[in-house]
């Protein structure tokens, strides 16, 4: 399926939770936010909410400064 990330098209084979996502793409453990289709998942959802084909999802990663 295909799936776009952070603005780039990518494919995956089968079904694919935000979890599963997270783990493939390396993102990181903590301080991340994701939005798919432009509505936030919830943390505690990642595990069990599927991204269908097609969706548009954006990973967020927090960044501390000044």
């Amino acid at each position: 399926m295909e799936i776009r990330v952070n603005g780039s098209s990518r494919h995956f084979a089968g079904d694919l939770t935000v979890a599963a996502l997270l783990e493939l793409v390396d993102a990181p453990k903590t301080g991340v936010a994701v939005a798919i289709d432009s509505s936030v998942v919830r943390r505690a959802e990642w595990p069990t909410t599927y991204v269908r084909d097609g969706a548009v999802v954006e990973i967020l990663t927090a960044v501390q400064g000044g």
